[in-house]
């Protein structure tokens, strides 16, 4: 079996395949603070409450933005698979042009996401992640990556809101707003998150769009993508599972050096 991991800032996603298929997923948080055994108890606990047999990992392929971390997951690779995992960055085979000014400064969730797209449709994308950061990319009908837009997600938007306006509380945004034209504050502030963060999203796209001037297909992935993708007609398609599915294409393109 493999073990697919993406670390993001703020959550760790786990995804174990049995050949090509998702089996099992899960999510944590990500703290760069976490030890090698704590990562050990975590998995570990994971695998025996769904009964997977944690010794039939053969491999695991980690993709990471932060690097602190990095070292206590290749120890603990080391001390509980007795694996070397494959780490998403420079001198990895991801079969993906990369044109951007300075690849090293892509992050590998994004080039995961662009690859697990293209290899999916086979056509110019958009590749919209909601993860702490909502990044936009765009990959060629050529499978090349092209660039793209960093944006703030959406709770480092709800955080400022919440941090600088003292007389506002904390509101519950992961739902549809029943109106744009809330009758309390509560309300008021849940449709301008949602309906607000929407709109800066099929701006961005439409953007883009116009500037490539392609038929472009718009696939989002992340924790809020189906809330946002519901008031966004610009996006086409929403996949939970992209990163991950993109983490085994890559293991795939990498696997006889293991």
């Amino acid at each position: 079996m493999l073990l697919a991991m993406d670390i993001g800032n703020t959550n760790t996603v786990l995804g174990l395949f049995k050949d090509d298929q998702l089996i099992d997923e899960w999510r944590i948080r990500t703290d760069v603070n976490t030890t090698v055994d704590e990562y050990g108890i975590a998995i570990r606990s994971l695998f025996a409450a769904h009964a997977h047999p944690i010794e039939e990992v053969r491999h695991v392929i980690i993709s990471c933005v932060v690097p602190p971390v990095l070292n206590a997951l290749e120890r603990f690779c080391s001390k509980y698979f007795n694996i070397a995992p494959i780490i998403v960055g420079p001198g990895i085979r991801t079969g993906m042009p990369i044109f951007y000014d300075n690849p090293k400064e892509v992050g590998a969730d994004r080039i995961v996401n662009a690859i697990a797209a293209y290899e999916l449709y086979k056509k110019a994308l958009i590749v919209v992640d909601f993860g702490t950061a909502t990044t936009f990319d765009y990959v060629s009908d050529r499978g090349e990556y092209m660039g793209g837009v960093i944006s703030p997600g959406i709770m480092i938007s709800c955080e400022a809101l919440f941090f600088k306006t003292s007389k506002l509380p904390r509101v519950e945004i992961f739902a549809r707003p029943r109106s744009v034209l809330g009758k309390t504050t509560i309300t008021s502030m849940n449709a301008g998150i949602v309906y607000g963060y929407a709109g800066l999203v099929e701006g961005i796209i439409n953007r883009m769009k116009r500037e490539v001037n392609a038929d472009i297909k718009v696939v989002a992935t992340g924790g809020l993508a189906l809330l946002i993708a519901s008031e966004c007609p610009a996006i086409d398609e929403v996949d939970d599972h992209l990163t991950l599915r993109g983490l085994r294409i890559i293991f795939e393109r990498n696997r006889k050096d293991q």
